[in-house]
């Protein structure tokens, strides 16, 4: 039986975000208000770190395979870099009012990001040099991003109602959703080699195969307007539900969903990671992290 734990947070206007396991065995995240980087314990203690930038706007959190966490500074257009004993790096993009939003570990080493604004998904090395590879179109507003299966990094168009595949050189494919208006938002590699992605606006979890298949799966709430995804050790694919108040779980080779209410009414939950602890962990915008058991 599952059941969900929430922790609070110190400033409880802070507005947790993103969210992410990291290398020490805590999970970390990013206060959107707040302008700090968070570190929770799977016990529930609470570490924060303030950002040199002001303002920035924080928003997605991944780890890197440096060993660091790394963040998007999506009104601040910088990169961030934390280690886990929370000394934090900044780095500029080269071009104000990109919106970097997404982030992950790239399949060469590098992390990879999106800039929401720009059209543009960025590359950054450790030393914080910086490629830019433009999308081919405009207004696509390029949000989630990962690493497939494939080797190549896969972003959802949340204005461009589709899916791309771009390769570490920067060539890219669009696949359109069936859906019109779908909204893609969150975007995570699933554990059966394919890609998975919300729908924020058709209220549906999609699937897309590395050949571009595609499939959605209707979440049974109304007016769901799910957020993120991302992959559980039980080889399912776990999503926030932002305007439905719920965590949602779809079986990987069924499809099959199942959900659970959150206890706090419209906790807005946005960023999902599964904990090192094996339960799932993600962050509710009305100041607190949770924890859902399985």
């Amino acid at each position: 039986m599952s059941s969900i734990e929430e922790f609070e947070l110190p400033d409880p206007d802070c507005g947790p975000y993103g969210i992410a396991a990291g290398p020490d065995g805590a999970l970390w995240f990013t206060e959107l208000r707040g302008n700090r980087i968070g570190r929770i314990s799977t016990t529930g203690e609470v570490r924060e770190y303030p950002i040199p930038t002001p303002a920035s706007q924080p928003c997605v959190i991944a780890a890197g395979r440096d060993g660091a966490l790394w963040f998007s500074e999506n009104r601040g257009d910088r990169i961030g870099r934390i280690t886990v004993d929370g000394e934090i790096a900044e780095f500029e993009l080269p071009w104000a009012g990109s919106g970097p939003y997404g982030i992950t570990a790239g399949p060469d080493g590098a992390v990879w990001f999106t800039e929401i604004s720009g059209d543009r998904v960025g590359r950054i090395d450790e030393d914080g040099s910086i490629t830019e590879h433009p999308l081919p179109g405009a207004g696509l507003f390029p949000s989630f991003i990962a690493a497939g299966a494939d080797e190549a990094l896969w972003l959802s168009l949340n204005q461009g109602d589709g899916v791309a595949r771009m390769t570490v050189d920067g060539a890219v494919t669009i696949f359109e959703l069936p859906a019109p208006g779908a909204g893609p938002v969150g975007l995570a590699a699933g554990p059966d080699g394919a890609i998975w992605f919300a729908e924020i606006q058709a209220g549906a979890i999609g699937r897309i195969t590395v050949d571009g298949d595609i499939t959605e799966y209707p979440i049974p709430t109304d007016a769901a307007r799910p957020h993120a995804v991302a992959a559980g050790e039980d080889g399912c694919v776990w999503f926030t539900e932002w305007a439905g108040n719920r965590i949602g779980r779809v079986t990987s080779s069924s499809g099959t969903i199942d959900e659970w209410v959150i206890p706090t009414p419209s906790a807005e939950p946005h960023g999902i990671a599964a904990g090192p602890d094996g339960a799932v962990w993600f962050a509710l915008e009305v100041g607190r992290i949770g924890r859902l058991a399985r």
